[in-house]
């Protein structure tokens, strides 16, 4: 036993001296002149470093489609006067015209009953959250927001939602569809320029009396208006929509499935063709199918800027 004993500690000695042998021509490896431990020459680091993480792949072909929003998607005014009309809608609809978003993704036949429509007329940023929930449910495989353009057409500059509110509101939007569609892939629209449809719609005496009825009175109360005061609340109003835009797409680039405008919409020149023959300021059927064309081509773009 006494003998075997030796043996054993022989053994476990000459093991020991072989590890430190080891550990040391792998210390004087892993070490170049310089010191530190960048590779030597023709030496690579890529063993010790983790792979990144891949970026998701915008998929330009989704399967359904769930939109979220104010007026505009619901196609309101396109039709009759002071109505919804949702199959003229840009991102859900079903007329030929217009050939929404869903439609020119899905095809008309899987489109009716792949999409659906969740906006309200007269939404501001605050309802969204519950609308976002709604979509969520039905597993989308991308939802759409146009949403904002309530939060600045108050009955008064002053009453407009704080930046800050919209901020949060859009935030908990998200938040709402991660909880139960983590992978939905989520577009949003800018905000409309309201000054431009300000000054397109003034021209149209019909229009002005329908503004009358108390359509974004922040913007077009007094239409013909242009003293300093009357300005002052326009501008007022407009800075308000673009810093909304910016927190659109501010929150967006934090979440890795979410791709916006690049302000597309607020940069298009609605025309009078554009606008509904009723308010004239609300889109046309014309005008909806801007805005699919718009939402469409930056949908299935591979590159979100282009």
């Amino acid at each position: 036993m006494r003998e075997r004993s030796h043996r054993s500690t022989a053994v476990r000695a000459a093991v020991a001296g072989a590890v430190v042998a080891v550990l040391g021509v792998a210390g004087l490896t892993a070490c170049d002149a310089s010191g530190d431990n960048s590779p030597g020459p023709g030496g690579s680091t890529a063993a010790t470093k983790p792979s990144p993480k891949p970026t998701p792949t915008w998929d330009t072909s989704p399967r359904s489609v769930a939109a979220v929003g104010d007026s505009i998607t619901r196609g309101f005014d396109a039709c009759s006067v002071l109505s919804d009309c949702p199959e003229v809608s840009w991102a859900t609809g079903s007329d030929a015209q217009v050939k929404s978003l869903a439609v020119r993704l899905l095809g008309k036949s899987r489109a009716a009953s792949h999409s659906w429509n969740y906006a309200q007329t007269g939404a501001r940023m605050a309802d969204l959250p519950e609308q976002m929930r709604r979509a969520a449910e039905r597993g989308p495989g991308l939802v759409t927001v146009m949403a904002g353009a309530n939060d600045a057409c108050r009955t008064t500059a002053a009453a407009m939602t704080p930046v800050a509110d919209f901020r949060a509101d859009f935030e908990e939007s998200l938040r709402q569809l991660r909880r139960t569609a983590p992978k939905a892939q989520v577009y949003v629209m800018s905000v409309p320029d309201l000054k431009r449809l300000w000054s397109e719609g003034r021209a149209n005496p019909l229009g002005k009396q329908v503004w009358k009825l108390g359509i974004c009175s922040s913007m077009l109360a007094d239409p013909d208006a242009v003293d300093s005061a009357a300005t002052a609340r326009r501008d007022a109003v407009q800075e308000r929509v673009v810093a909304y835009n910016k927190v659109l797409k501010d929150v967006c680039a934090k979440d890795k499935r979410c791709r916006d405008d690049d302000g597309a919409v607020f940069g298009y020149r609605f025309g009078q063709t554009q606008l509904s023959h009723w308010d004239w300021f609300h889109p046309s059927v014309n005008g909806q199918a801007r805005l699919a064309e718009l939402a469409y081509r930056a949908v299935t773009a591979k590159d979100p800027a282009a």
